[in-house]
């Protein structure tokens, strides 16, 4: 495995607002010479930790990266600003590790075709978001050719802004107010971003998560399906908000109710082969 940490301030200077300093950390396989694979392009997998906006989960940053290096991903983490930086700051910062991944591909053996992004609690949020908004005006002020992802995958996501069910901190970092207006709550609703060029998503969640309300999921689901927008959907019984791979690499006590939960990595990866790599995107 090849390792790197990149500051992207280094490489796009307007990023790196309020002191904050986002990296994106590369996790990348070797291409074996015994094989004559050294060619050989490889899907990459673009991951978002949770926090609330207000910090980056460790336990959903490396031990992600390292359940799916061993399977041929180039895995690109991005600890990217939080609290008081609002949007689009987080947005940019996902576009430029994408510019990255373009950039460095011939480098990295990235099939640029290929690529999934995945986020957690509010990393969901990022992803879904960054998937729906990519050419937003706020993106493409600084990125002018910001770059498409072909799949998402959203554990235990923020998606709605709507007070009923979202997850208030979330949304009071990223547009800096206590209270929303209803152009807010369009805006920040990934649910009503998706449209016919949303790509698959896969999506887990517990029933019994009472930090952010399953319902997210469910919204996310209800409109891809109206748009006819395929999608896998785990909604497991038990199990509370930031599991991560629910092993006792990432939770100190697993209970026996919902250890089978560590199923969504096999199932995420499989559902990836069927999507990104057999081109059904």
């Amino acid at each position: 495995m090849k390792y790197q940490k990149i500051h992207l301030k280094e490489h796009f200077p307007f990023l790196g607002e309020n002191g904050c300093d986002p990296t994106v950390e590369t996790y990348l396989p070797y291409n074996m010479t015994e094989m004559n694979r050294q060619n050989e392009k490889r899907p990459c997998l673009v991951v978002c930790p949770g926090g609330g906006y207000g910090n980056c989960s460790q336990r959903e940053s490396e031990p992600i990266a390292l359940n799916f290096l061993p399977k041929g991903y180039n895995v690109f983490v991005i600890t990217y600003s939080c609290k008081p930086n609002k949007f689009p700051t987080q947005l940019r910062e996902v576009a430029a590790v994408m510019e990255l991944i373009y950039d460095h591909a011939d480098e990295w053996n990235c099939d640029t075709s290929k690529i999934a992004i995945m986020g957690f609690s509010a990393g969901g949020h990022l992803a879904a978001h960054y998937t729906n908004a990519y050419d937003c005006p706020e993106v493409r002020a600084v990125f002018k050719n910001s770059r498409p992802v072909q799949a998402s995958v959203l554990c235990y996501p923020v998606i709605t802004a709507d007070p009923k069910y979202s997850h208030k901190g979330s949304f009071e970092v990223i547009t800096g107010k206590t209270e929303l207006t209803q152009e807010d709550i369009d805006k920040f609703s990934c649910d009503r971003l998706v449209s016919d060029k949303t790509p698959p998503a896969f999506i887990w969640h517990t029933s019994e998560d009472n930090c952010v309300p399953v319902e997210n999921s469910l919204l996310y689901a209800a409109a891809l399906s109206k748009h006819n927008i395929t999608f896998d959907m785990r909604i497991y019984s038990f199990g509370w908000h930031g599991l991560s791979t629910v092993d006792g690499q990432t939770c100190d006590d697993v209970e026996p109710r919902y250890a089978g939960n560590h199923a969504w990595i096999a199932d995420t990866q499989k559902w990836l082969v069927m999507t990104l790599l057999d081109g059904r995107h």
